[in-house]
């Protein structure tokens, strides 16, 4: 029924068309027979003498056509269509310029005309280009109908396959053609993996969040902000503080954990989400009152639902930050701890006293076992946990001029001359290691050049694989010892590492050459850690820098009296300490006079949130956050707004 009703319409409309087409040239007729007649005798033609034509209109064609711009003559000069169906016919034909092609042929007929006789011409043969522009623009409705731009049917699982290529834009782009698209463009799966590509929402699923969208755009906006205040220090600034632990030791962070260790024993834990409940002090599993004095907590760290800690008697303690105070696990070395270090991705515990180096972690029933216990040639300066699940920990440790890769794997006869359990990663006499770091994949060591080693270019950073064990590149050539090297926190294909030499250098392992270099601290660089825009590096002098990576300018500084010995920053947040060389200064004892001594020996810390609310009216980093409530000891760090600065009603004269 559609079909033939469609087919009646179309007959009707070429119908009217043609009604239309032909009214005009009877109109013509039935006007200028009279004049015919009454000039020559001759009825019921209206082609007559140009003369004829001029007498009765009293215009030149030409502006005859001018004047009456709703119908036009044919090639052969027959007046019987509108204006718009000859030039569409034209165009149908070819033709570009209907209108300069009936101006030649006007002019053309005019001369002809003027040469021939004065004799009527005879009856034109009629055209009928509306038909032919009929069938044209049916045509082209029927190829449109035929292959439907919006109607193309496919699965919902094979078309978000094809959206899931498209970018943020191109989603929102996408969602304003139609319904259906809109529905594909808005799928909760594809805006998670875009927050999961744009690094937001890292071990979330999909059931997490009502509306990923909306969850992206969050995030978008609160890095936005975030930057903003990173680059004009905005935010607040929190000191953690401990008067009766006595001199600071050591400090670590993981995400929401700040923990540190005292020169009297003690090891404290703060969580920044819950800062009104305070320091949480974790006991240790031995004894220590007897000791006098007590051991020093040398080492401390903290991932994500463990804390560690090691002391100068050989005592290394493991609590989890979930289940309580308590230790849960504790063993004793012979002699003083000197390196600590835990896993950032299972629980897993490395520590070196002397020449020994044993790696800890929990089996399938949670008990903490023992899986390697290797004694290497010379005393061990540090261990690093290679990052990373594994089935088999693996144990980075460097002792001298060496470092080795530790593991409980099976080796064969080529390497039963090697330490047992430990397999040499590098080994250049007379040239010590002075830092490293290791990633995944990667491990960078700074090594120091003597003697004749001094002019072969200078001291170097080695970068080795860890699955070939073979050196891939060896970046700088400084004079100055490398005494800081962050790989593992860096960008891909960068590396941060600072030097005695007062500056802090960024290399690129892809080509091996230096991209960045500042001058930082003028007594040193001692810590350093850099991401895709900024770097952070602490010095000797006390003072925290943060620099702007890709122009190489100083955005801000802040300074206290010790060396900082510790920086690490994610996306809002920057902790730093500020840890004392001398641990038993004058002056440090509680009972003594000279608090101000005390204080001033024992180190700080420092947390710095920068998602801070621009509404607020202290979210400008303070130098200070005194006040006269205190009553401990004198404080060098005076607030600027006095409490009695602000007046409660204006004051009045009087006069």
């Amino acid at each position: 029924m559609e079909e033939d009703e469609l087919l009646a319409f179309r007959e009707h409309w070429k119908q009217e068309l043609e009604e239309k087409t032909e009214r005009p040239r009877n109109v013509c007729s039935g006007v200028r027979g009279p004049i015919n007649q009454n000039r020559s005798g001759y009825f019921g033609d209206c082609d007559i003498k140009e003369s004829e034509r001029v007498r009765v209109s009293g215009t030149d064609p030409v502006e005859k056509e001018r004047h009456d711009p709703g119908h036009t003559h044919t090639r052969d000069g027959s007046r019987d269509q509108p204006q718009y169906v000859s030039i569409a016919a034209g165009l149908l034909d070819g033709r570009t310029s209907p209108l300069m092609d009936r101006i030649q042929e006007e002019r053309k007929r005019r001369k002809r005309r003027v040469r021939e006789d004065e004799t009527p011409a005879p009856a034109l043969r009629r055209t009928r280009p509306a038909s032919k522009l009929i069938d044209q623009f049916i045509q082209d409705l029927n190829e449109t109908n035929d292959i439907p731009f919006f109607d193309v049917e496919l699965p919902y699982e094979l078309a978000l396959k094809i959206f899931q290529f498209l970018t943020k834009g191109d989603l929102g782009r996408c969602a304003q053609v139609s319904k259906s698209w809109r529905v594909l463009a808005e799928d909760e799966v594809l805006w998670f993996r875009l927050c999961l590509k744009e690094g937001y929402h890292s071990g979330a699923s999909v059931s997490d969040s009502p509306c990923w969208k909306s969850s992206l755009r969050d995030s978008c906006t609160t890095e936005k902000i975030v930057k903003y205040n990173w680059k004009n220090r905005v935010g607040s600034i929190s000191h953690l503080q401990y008067e009766l632990g006595k001199v600071l030791c050591d400090v670590s962070s993981c995400d929401r954990f700040i923990i540190a260790g005292y020169t009297s024993g003690d090891v404290r834990l703060w969580d920044t989400l819950h800062w009104d409940s305070g320091a949480l002090y974790l006991k240790p599993a031995h004894t220590i009152t007897d000791e006098t004095p007590p051991p020093h907590a040398s080492a401390v760290r903290v991932r994500e639902g463990v804390a560690c800690a090691a002391y100068e008697n050989g005592c290394v303690e493991v609590w989890s930050t979930e289940s309580g105070l308590e230790a849960i696990h504790h063993y004793q070395h012979l002699q003083r701890v000197c390196a600590l270090d835990l896993c950032a991705d299972g629980p897993v515990l490395a520590s070196a006293s002397g020449s020994e180096v044993r790696v800890d972690c929990p089996d399938d029933k949670g008990y903490w076992r023992t899986r390697c216990l290797t004694q290497l040639a010379k005393p061990v300066d540090g261990v690093l946990v290679v990052p990373g699940k594994r089935e088999l920990p693996l144990v980075l440790a460097w002792a001298g001029d060496s470092a080795y890769l530790l593991d409980s794997r099976w080796r064969g006869e080529e390497e039963e001359e090697e330490d047992e359990g430990a397999r040499l990663l590098h080994s250049v006499y007379g040239h010590p290691v002075t830092c490293l770091d290791v990633s995944t994949c990667r491990a960078a060591l700074g090594v120091k050049s003597c003697g004749w080693g001094m002019y072969d270019g200078g001291n170097k950073i080695q970068v080795y694989s860890l699955e070939t064990r073979q050196c891939e590149l060896g970046l700088g050539n400084s004079p100055g010892d490398f005494t800081c090297v962050n790989l593992r926190d860096a960008p891909p294909h960068l590396l941060v590492c600072g030097n005695k030499d007062r500056r802090v250098r960024v290399f690129d392992l892809r080509s091996g050459s230096s991209v960045v270099s500042l001058y930082a601290h003028h007594l040193g660089v001692t810590t350093v850690q850099a991401d895709d825009w900024k770097i952070v590096s602490g010095g000797g002098e006390g003072l925290v820098s943060v620099w702007e990576m890709r122009m190489g300018a100083k955005l801000w500084e802040m300074h206290n009296r010790h060396p900082v010995r510790y920086v690490r920053f994610d996306a809002s947040s920057l902790v730093t300490a500020n840890i004392p060389d001398e641990k038993s200064p004058r002056g440090a004892c509680i009972t003594d006079d000279d608090l101000t001594a005390h204080r001033r020996h024992r180190g700080a810390i420092c947390s710095y949130d920068f998602s801070a609310d621009l509404a607020t009216q202290d979210h400008v980093l303070p130098i200070c956050r005194s006040s006269y409530s205190e009553t401990s000891g004198y404080n060098y760090n005076i607030g600027l707004a006095m409490p009695y600065d602000t007046l409660t009603e204006p004051a009045t004269s009087g006069l």
